[in-house]
């Protein structure tokens, strides 16, 4: 168990390493001038110059880029009292000292340092901060109803296979898993928060959090989490029902099951004991990948629901050429999937004892 996370974590940096780097290369070559973005209409070429030069814009690309990977790093190379320190250690709560080189530069462990947002000039792990909770809830929602109903609808379908049932069950899967997801978004909250507005009393805008009229404060809007999660749970939900209902079909085919029934145990008592957890190994897999998706920031869906979250926060960053927050987005996305990868290879050995962890 031991080796397989030592090496499942290794091969995680790796490909964190290999998304940051893409990332960095592809996103300096675009033409910004961070300088001006962050001096505004007041900017000269002074305070430009001034800024690129704090930001290490004046180095060559390949120091910018040790510059960045150092300090994203928990592990990090801290130089002080230099013109331009190689790591600016003020935008840290804590520093831990791990091998001093000299009385100005040490080894030392910190927490990641995304840099600061062009647009607001705060640090983008505050900006993320804010936006991730609001993703978190609306991914959990979504995935726990498309996980329950999709598996339970599969269910359904591969118990009264070729029946109307049965039949409707597919076509509402292949519609829900063909439907782009911009066009989902528009369409639902058009008529939910539109046209039936009266019945539902649903807003086709809104954030978790609303401000109250009377003044006391912040409060939960539940009702606007209602249509963004359903919206977010179409695909993976259709995506559920036909992956359930193939699943059930082949472990209901197999031989402990013919046995159960001829011992006479009940319908009900079969599904649920002998069946239902050898047909979600397939089901668990789909579903990590769409929480992981789900997770990391349905862009379309909050941009639409004005949804402020990680998805609308990419979109955002990109309208206006943040590109530190965007890189931090896509870096958390790429963090999101290597975990939730590494808790489903975990998940298998729990679901079937013979699978084995290499």
């Amino acid at each position: 168990m031991i080796r397989f996370l030592l090496k499942r974590f290794l091969n995680g940096l790796l490909i964190l390493w290999g998304v940051l780097t893409l990332l960095f290369f592809i996103f300096h070559a675009l033409p910004s001038d961070p300088a001006r973005m962050l001096m505004g209409q007041r900017s000269d070429k002074a305070s430009e110059d001034a800024i690129r030069k704090e930001l290490g814009l004046d180095r060559p690309l390949m120091v910018q880029y040790a510059m960045y990977l150092n300090d994203v790093s928990p592990l990090a190379f801290l130089q002080e009292n230099s013109e331009k320190p190689f790591y600016q250690h003020e935008d840290y709560g804590g520093i831990i000292n791990l091998i001093p080189f000299s009385s100005s530069s040490a080894l030392v462990l910190k927490a990641p340092y995304l840099r600061r947002s062009y647009q607001s000039n705060l640090p983008v792990i505050n900006v993320l901060k804010q936006a991730f909770p609001n993703t978190a809830i609306l991914a959990v929602v979504a995935m726990f109803f498309a996980f329950i109903v999709g598996v339970f609808l599969g269910a359904v379908s591969a118990r009264f296979k070729g029946s109307w049932l049965d039949r409707s069950l597919m076509t509402i899967s292949v519609l829900g898993m063909s439907v782009p997801s911009f066009f989902a978004a528009v369409l639902i909250a058009w008529v939910f928060a539109f046209l039936l507005k009266d019945y539902t009393g649903l807003n086709m805008f809104g954030s978790f959090y609303e401000v109250d009229d009377l003044g006391r404060g912040e409060y939960i809007a539940w009702k606007n989490l209602i249509l963004p999660a359903f919206t977010l749970a179409v695909r993976p939900l259709a995506v559920f029902i036909s992956l359930s209902r193939n699943s059930f079909l082949d472990v209901l085919a197999s031989d402990y099951i013919r046995t159960a029934k001829a011992k006479g145990l009940k319908t009900g008592h079969i599904y649920l004991r002998h069946a239902l957890k050898n047909a979600l190994n397939p089901v668990l897999t789909a579903a990590s990948a769409w929480f992981a998706s789900l997770l990391a920031g349905a862009v379309f869906v909050e941009y639409v629901f004005d949804w402020k979250g990680i998805g609308y926060l990419v979109v955002k960053s990109l309208e206006t050429f943040d590109l530190p927050v965007l890189m931090g987005c896509l870096l958390l996305i790429a963090l999101i999937f290597v975990v939730i990868n590494i808790i489903l290879d975990l998940s298998y050995r729990w679901l079937d004892p013979r699978v084995k962890l290499n």
